[in-house]
């Protein structure tokens, strides 16, 4: 491969160093250098014939309606060093271990708030904060078992992570999609190569929800909640229950009866459900939809009613357990390192990106003088959704921007402008460098598990800093491999 031509454009490239493959990342990176643009462009076309066959689709929401896509993927590999790869997983396990003392002390005596270390004012706001769960203690104390935290590298070539994801984190199917795909179109490019495996995530899933069960002793009955058919993650949610052997199920599937046990029905009558894998969020009021109207938004016809007495008996366990989305809220990310320290008295193994709170008087005026400059977001959207980009807004839009952070200042954090770095992407019949970030999978409970690498996330328009799927994002396998220089 000539790569000559290859623009990096002084950004961070994590394939390519000074015109050719960096050296740092070894035979893999040679011998994706000894393949030839025709041979990418071949093997580009006969993922996405698999794609289309296998149906590996996700949802998008337009214009009122939902449509289902392809799965964008890109045929050429992300490359990771097995040594730095450890050292960002061990970071990650440390992330969450805190974190899931910190949900439990904020359902418990908050005494990172008596102690001064995190603002009551910012807990007493929170959009995600389930008074339900006070006094509640899940199996092993774990609140978010299952977890994504979205990692992206700039200039200093350092991984960061830039947002955690506690509530419901979805990509980890397609991150197993990837890698089938993959090993079907480049067979030969497996022989050789210490590529770190991926494939036993579901049955890593599968003995940690199992772990969860109030059962212990007998086989353990799981499901996965699903919202249904619409939703955009749904090809997610059949194919890990597919994989675990689990039940696919929505709330009309499910019942729960006088003695606060959970019942799914079948063609042989009810039948007990130890263990929920729910994909549904406490509630969206925006839709009036919750994980139970008995408790959260009454006329929703999403959940199931009484799941949360039946939880709070410990007749049944649900990951990620109700009200781990306190959590999952961008101005909690701010304080993480603090976190960190308060409850493991460690610095943190993987450091945080800058972050501005709009709720302090001092940050907000600063971000309100500089909003050229940053990327603004609301502290509790995903997919991508209400993100401002300062150097590409204009006029109009930063006032908008402004006066929607004066109105809610507790609904915004901002971060610098990350010159996020790339990776060679086929656009348009050429190979360019496209923006990336990542999101590895945490598995947190008795024996705690980092998947190998992640969902690739990439950029596929020009210049594009906004990776998600549902923004006009695609997606790379990525590689964790032993490095023999």
């Amino acid at each position: 491969m000539d790569w000559t031509d290859y623009p990096t454009a002084g950004l961070y490239d994590e394939l390519i160093d000074d015109g050719r493959p960096r050296a740092g990342l070894g035979a893999a990176s040679r011998l994706i250098d000894s393949l030839t643009l025709a041979d990418l462009q071949e093997r580009q076309a006969a993922a996405e014939v698999t794609i289309r066959s296998m149906g590996i689709t996700f949802t998008v929401y337009e214009d009122g309606t939902n449509i289902d896509r392809a799965w964008p993927f890109d045929v050429l590999p992300r490359i990771l060093a097995a040594d730095e790869w450890a050292r960002t997983a061990a970071g990650l396990t440390q992330r969450m271990a805190a974190m899931n003392l910190f949900i439990a002390d904020l359902y418990g005596d908050q005494k990172i708030v008596a102690d001064g270390v995190f603002p009551a004012e910012l807990l007493e706001q929170s959009a995600n904060f389930r008074p339900e769960c006070v006094g509640v203690t899940p199996p092993h104390g774990t609140w978010a078992h299952i977890s994504g935290s979205d990692l992206v590298r700039s200039d200093d070539g350092v991984l960061h992570v830039l947002e955690d994801n506690l509530r419901i984190p979805s990509g980890v199917s397609y991150m197993l999609e990837n890698r089938s795909l993959t090993k079907r179109v480049f067979p030969e490019l497996f022989h050789g190569l210490d590529i770190a495996p991926v494939d036993d995530y579901p049955h890593r899933l599968a003995a940690l929800l199992a772990s969860l069960s109030p059962r212990q002793g007998i086989e353990p009955t799981v499901a996965v909640l699903t919202p249904g058919v619409y939703n955009s993650a749904y090809f997610e949610h059949a194919f890990l229950a597919q994989q675990m052997g689990a039940h696919l199920v929505e709330g009309h599937d499910l019942v729960v009866d006088d003695d606060d046990c959970v019942a799914m029905r079948t063609v042989d009558g009810l039948a007990r459900v130890d263990v929920i894998y729910r994909r549904v969020d406490d509630l969206w009021r925006v839709d009036d939809l919750s994980l139970d109207p008995e408790v959260f938004l009454p006329h929703s016809t999403l959940g199931v009613a009484g799941l949360m007495r039946a939880w709070r008996a410990g007749n049944v366990a649900i990951a990620n357990a109700p009200g781990a989305g306190v959590a999952d809220d961008k101005a909690v990310y701010a304080f993480v390192p603090a976190i960190i320290e308060y409850y493991l008295g460690e610095e943190p193994g993987v450091p945080n990106v800058p972050t501005m709170l709009c709720m302090d008087d001092g940050q907000r005026a600063e971000v309100l003088a500089n909003l050229g400059h940053l990327v603004v977001k609301p502290t509790n959207e995903s997919g991508g959704y209400g993100i401002f980009i300062g150097p590409h807004a204009t006029a109009a839009e930063q006032e908008l921007c402004r006066a929607q952070i004066l109105a809610d200042p507790r609904n915004f954090v901002a971060q610098p402008v990350l010159n996020l770095s790339t990776v060679p992407t086929l656009c348009d019949g050429r190979l360019a460098p496209r923006h990336v970030d990542l999101r590895p999978f945490i598995l947190s409970g008795d024996h705690p598990f980092v998947t190998n690498g992640g969902l690739t996330r990439v950029a596929l328009k020009e210049g594009s800093l906004v990776v998600n799927s549902s923004q006009g994002g695609g997606s790379k396998d990525t590689w964790v491999v032993d490095v023999d220089v």
